[in-house]
């Protein structure tokens, strides 16, 4: 029936309560029995310049693209509009965007940079194409509903080996399979794991990326980095496989950023370890089986690795982001745990996590920066230039929404440079050295990518006005990412903690003997 042409006179006589007809864009729908289910009211579909009309733009000024392809909508398509073919098509899976800003310029055709090589676009590409077809589906569902990430999802990815990816270059990348063999695992860095956290994030659905990933790339470096040959041998190949999952637990409702304030104890008795205290706002913590753990002794800090038992409960914490997260509360009613469990040695559990956070924190900008371009595409092509009319005018057209579009242009290009600078040292530095010379640095970066989130959040809400704040629809990602953007200035090291950090670290390398 689909393949049925009519002309725009014939879809003219449609237009009255039990026989009404719409075009959009060259498709042909009856809409006379969805007329009254229609969320907006059937007002909408029985006004004048809808009903029996072309109503494109009417519509595209009220939906997203996605709306239509919902098979309860496409199956009200009759057939098409002779002479005319279809304008607005689904972009395939994998695609560049085609909106100014809308990729970052290493996408761009006709720019250039220096970091990225052929390596790198090809991984780039099979990246999205996956992440598309296998788990997006899963993402807004997720987001949504607030459940867990299907078992079937995390084998997909893990079979891409995407977590242990994610964990940056490595010998726990050794004998892997990166990608279907796209990368060698000596050929991986870190700018193929910005690709990957870049890409998850563009979902614009942060509870999932962190329910995802989230416990795994922070939970598990101290493990590969400072745990013994026969703790990696035991846990890491399940995780990276997605068989068990891990969290990191270190902040409590007593410590947040004073990280050294903990009062979580460890107790030695004999071989094991006795632990009691809580942990709150634990990513992960709700579906996690292994739990790293900082705790007090009364020789200093130290890091264990905790199964989950008896002695280890857990319960949600509600968010302003989606379950999915697993965001929890977590007790440890005297848990024992073997002195085998040690992550590095009794007093230095601070200094592990200090190096984590280094990696934490650039992967918390990565995922600010690209929720951040996210906005500027959706500000640029759906409500500022060719979707929404105020004063019978593109909105586009008043003076103070392009200086906002500048605004929020000007900040996610700065922080692209900054992230991809950062990257570039951690391409060429040791560990020692990204501890030593990074972490002030990272530090800065993220209070800038997540401070330049928040403006951006703001000024797109304004620009979208109700949609901004409305749960779905045309203003979704806008709703979802002004939300969720003061996670990044929490997660990893407040804002304001870390500007200090950053500015410490910068004084503590001032030479003695440098005068002005």
């Amino acid at each position: 029936m689909a393949s049925k042409q009519f002309t725009l006179g014939e879809v003219a006589q449609h237009n009255k309560e039990g026989d009404l007809w719409i075009v959009i864009d060259s498709k042909v729908y009856d809409v006379s029995r969805f007329v009254n289910l229609h969320p907006g009211g059937s007002n909408v579909l029985y006004a004048p310049s809808v009903a029996g009309k072309d109503a494109t733009d009417v519509f595209f000024g009220l939906h997203r693209l996605e709306v239509l392809l919902r098979p309860q909508y496409a199956r009200l398509q009759i057939g098409t509009v002779l002479g005319q073919s279809e304008l607005v098509k689904p972009p395939a899976p994998g695609t560049l965007s085609l909106v100014p800003y809308g990729e970052p310029t290493w996408l761009s055709p006709g720019f250039y940079s220096p970091y990225y090589n052929d390596s790198h676009r090809r991984f780039h590409k099979a990246v999205r194409t996956f992440l598309a077809h296998e788990v997006y589906p899963e993402a807004t569902r997720c987001e949504e509903s607030g459940k867990y990430i299907s078992q079937e999802v995390v084998d997909r990815v893990c079979e891409m080996n995407l977590l242990a990816m994610c964990l940056g270059p490595g010998k726990h990348l050794e004998g892997l399979t990166l990608m279907g063999g796209l990368v060698k695992p000596e050929e991986f860095d870190y700018f193929h794991e910005l690709i990957i956290h870049i890409e998850i994030a563009r979902f614009g659905t942060r509870g999932f990326v962190d329910g995802l990933l989230g416990g795994g790339v922070i939970g598990l470096p101290p493990i590969l980095n400072f745990g013994s040959l026969d703790i990696q041998a035991q846990y890491v190949p399940d995780i990276l496989a997605g068989k068990k999952y891990i969290a990191l637990a270190i902040t409590e409702a007593f410590a947040g950023s004073d990280v050294a304030g903990i009062q979580t104890v460890a107790a030695r008795d004999g071989d094991e370890w006795v632990v009691t205290g809580t942990k709150k706002w634990i990513t992960n913590g709700m579906f996690a089986d292994y739990f790293t753990t900082l705790c007090q002794t009364d020789q200093g800090l130290l890091l264990l690795l905790i199964p989950r038992s008896s002695t280890v409960s857990t319960k949600p914490i509600k968010t302003s982001y989606s379950a999915t997260a697993g965001t929890a509360y977590v007790t440890f009613d005297g848990a024992r745990v073997p002195v085998s469990h040690m992550i590095g040695k009794v007093g230095q559990g601070l200094q592990i996590i200090f190096h984590n956070f280094n990696r934490e924190r650039w992967m918390i900008a990565a995922a600010s920066l690209v929720a951040q371009r996210l906005v500027v595409e959706e500000c640029l092509n759906r409500e500022s230039a060719n979707q929404r009319i105020a004063f019978k005018k593109p909105l586009h057209s008043q003076a103070v929404i392009r200086a906002k579009l500048a605004l929020i242009i000007e900040r996610v290009e700065a922080c692209q440079a900054w992230v991809e600078n950062i990257t570039h040292q951690m391409n060429n530095m040791s560990h020692a050295e990204q501890s030593d010379k990074l972490a002030g640095p990272i530090a800065l970066l993220k209070k800038f990518v997540s401070r330049s989130g928040r403006e951006t959040a703001q000024d797109a809400t304004q620009m979208f006005g109700g949609r901004g704040i409305t749960a779905g629809g045309m203003g979704k990602i806008i709703e979802n990412y002004h939300r969720t953007a003061v996670f990044d200035a929490i997660l990893g090291g407040t804002e304001d903690v870390l500007g200090d950090l950053g500015v410490r670290q910068a004084i503590r390398k001032i030479p003695k003997g440098a005068r002005l």
